[in-house]
């Protein structure tokens, strides 16, 4: 039985629809039902994993689990990512030990290495950032160094961190450039010159189950965080082009600068920390450090110890997203 967490989400549905595909037996523990998974002969339970006996319970009968569950975004109160991201995450890595589950796989982030300026083709050499202008890198590297401390004879763990998700049934990156771009409120940040790596979500989730057949206490994986992309940097502008042409959008060509952008950001946070607004901001200080920067990353140690290779292309999930929307 391999346990997904988060199976009902863009990343998790994905990873729970390849393991069915190839004939595994699948649970998939979220906090909302899922009709579609449970037609897939899924069986889906309901808990809230910052809750302990919960997610003991939820985890019970598993041989393995694939952690994706997460409270991702740039807004929210330090306690609700600390729930969602760290205790969640300590809890699982307890049941996981309780229960004798011998291999887990936990989704992280490469924004737990970000530190505001430009990263340029790095790879896992990079330390964990000490500082974060936000909540979620910030509890996504403490839950990514409990896992990989956890990592021993016992239970062995693997941590990835897939770069900027896209595809058909994207709820977070695609439809939010999608909807800003209708409603003429894209912009680009220092005119989408920095370069960014993306993973289409397909490929992400290969490379769990990847992740998941190479894991083993002896494995070369066992222990060590891994940056999942396409493997195919390009100036943010062309990407986001490139997005907009597959919704049907001509291009983004307005551009405002990253010292604005950052300031603006931190405006909004002010305001709406005052308004006591629970929604998200249109612009964020972390989200303006990440349309002002670089971000792209050498694959290759996930290329060498867990065979990732990004099956589809950039052109390729572009098409197929222009196709979804048919």
């Amino acid at each position: 039985m391999i346990v997904v967490t988060g199976g009902g989400g863009f990343l998790g549905g994905a990873v729970v629809r390849q393991l069915v595909e190839r004939g595994d037996r699948v649970r998939s523990v979220q906090r909302s039902d899922a009709p579609a998974l449970r037609a897939l002969g899924v069986e889906v339970v309901r808990a809230d994993l910052s809750d302990a006996d919960a997610c003991l319970e939820a985890l019970r009968g598993a041989d393995a689990v694939i952690h994706v569950a997460a409270k991702a975004g740039v807004w929210g109160t330090e306690a609700s990512f600390y729930a969602a991201n760290v205790q969640a995450t300590d809890n699982v890595v307890a049941a996981c030990r309780a229960l004798g589950v011998r291999k887990l796989v936990y989704t992280s982030t490469p924004s737990v290495v970000h530190t505001g300026g430009d990263v340029n083709g790095v790879d896992e050499s990079m330390p964990v950032a000490t500082h974060f202008s936000a909540a979620y890198p910030r509890t996504k590297a403490m839950a990514e160094s409990h896992v990989l401390a956890a990592n021993d004879a016992r239970l062995a763990t693997v941590a990835l961190r897939p770069h900027l998700i896209w595809g058909p049934g994207d709820t977070q990156l695609t439809a939010r450039v999608w909807a800003r771009a209708r409603a003429g409120r894209l912009r680009l940040v220092g005119g989408g010159t920095k370069w960014i790596d993306t993973t289409f979500v397909e490929n992400a989730a290969e490379a769990h189950l990847s992740a998941l057949d190479r894991l083993a206490p002896d494995a070369a994986c066992a222990g060590k965080a891994y940056f999942i992309t396409q493997g195919e940097p390009v100036p943010q502008k062309a990407f986001i082009d490139g997005m907009l042409a597959a919704g049907g959008l001509p291009p983004c060509e307005k551009s405002i600068p990253p010292a604005l952008a950052w300031l603006v950001g931190a405006m909004l946070e002010v305001l709406w920390t005052v308004l006591r607004r629970q929604d998200e901001p249109l612009m964020t200080r972390f989200l303006a450090e990440q349309l002002a920067t670089a971000h792209w990353y050498n694959i290759d140690a996930a290329r060498r110890d867990l065979g990732y290779v990004p099956r589809i292309t950039v052109a390729e999930g572009l098409r197929r997203l222009a196709a979804s929307r048919s």
